[in-house]
């Protein structure tokens, strides 16, 4: 019986993989704006600027990424339902002579899953200024935006995003030409809608390959969220307990494959990102392509006071 299982279990065929870099948000440092050129009806002055001194680390470009959530109505976690804002980029129409957006109001992930941008594809701005009126909900803006993500610094900003809820965003040129506001609705993320898409996203790229959907793993289903909640300790294929990820949810006796994709940090804040940036990891994408897989798991946490603040695992499994 034990020569048999042995034989058994050294047919199984574990794939153990490099972790990308994670993009870490850096805590900036919120400088307030100089006072000048005289246009206080423009530039609100009377208001602070949330823009901070310093940018997020860059450590990996991605695709451009479609967000199959945009234009769309979405249940978030509070139980309500959101319009969610396309790209960050509110509107393409040309926007009205001295106006940053024809919008009043857009909606957000709490995870930063856009970035904020003026809208009518205007360029060209100059210098401006960003401001929140309830820095419970967005305390500021990097003086850049994810370019990795796709977004422009010529005319996105970053949002800090510390709580749901409602804030008004103030931005202008500071030579006066161009001022607005516009409600932003900041709202919990649907963790399990999230996951779901995850699995959607990941079959559309094995199709585009010819290759067959996978179906939702139960077997793995906790040992993905488990591992989605150790890389807040220990951001590693190595589990904080010094044993490997695939005792999280081990291969069974009679054999099979399994794998396991990690990402944390704000290139992975929604579902669309994480899945980009697996396709463009090599070793990644080989576990995403692998025929030989049945069953995908996948586990997120999204905490804003952690390190990287959104946590992601996949577990490939053929059991």
């Amino acid at each position: 019986m034990s020569a048999a299982a042995a034989t058994l279990k050294q047919t199984r065929i574990t794939i153990l993989l490099s972790v990308n870099a994670a993009a870490i948000l850096i805590a900036g440092i919120l400088i307030a704006s100089a006072i000048w050129g005289g246009k206080l009806e423009f530039r609100a002055i009377d208001e602070r600027s949330d823009e901070v001194t310093e940018s997020p680390e860059e450590t990996e470009l991605l695709q451009s990424v479609s967000n199959s959530s945009e234009g769309k109505t979405i249940a978030s976690a509070d139980g309500a339902t959101y319009q969610v804002a396309a790209n960050g980029w509110i509107s393409s129409d040309p926007v009205r002579s001295g106006e940053l957006w024809n919008e009043t109001s857009i909606t957000i992930f709490e995870t930063a899953d856009i970035d904020i941008c003026v809208g009518g594809n205007l360029s060209g701005l100059g210098s401006m200024y960003w401001q929140s009126s309830n820095q419970d909900v967005i305390s500021g803006f990097y003086s850049t935006a994810r370019t990795w993500l796709g977004y422009s610094s010529d005319i996105c900003r970053y949002p800090i995003i510390k709580n749901p809820g409602t804030t008004t965003i103030t931005a202008g040129t500071y030579d006066g030409s161009r001022h607005d506001s516009i409600t932003v609705n900041v709202v919990s993320v649907p963790v399990e809608q999230w996951k779901r898409e995850v699995l959607s996203l990941v079959n559309k790229e094995r199709e585009k390959n010819g290759l067959s959907a996978l179906g939702w793993g139960t077997t793995c289903e906790t040992a993905a969220a488990i591992r989605a909640r150790e890389l807040m300790s220990s951001y590693s294929h190595t589990r904080p307990d010094g044993s490997s990820w695939e005792t999280a949810c081990p291969i069974p006796e009679t054999g099979g494959w399994s794998g396991e994709n990690l990402m944390a940090g704000n290139a992975a804040v929604s579902p669309e990102t994480v899945v980009s940036a697996w396709m463009n990891s090599p070793d990644h994408r080989a576990n995403i392509l692998n025929e030989n897989f049945t069953n995908l798991s996948v586990g997120f946490v999204f905490d804003p006071e952690a390190k990287y603040k959104t946590y992601w695992s996949e577990f490939f499994s053929t059991y």
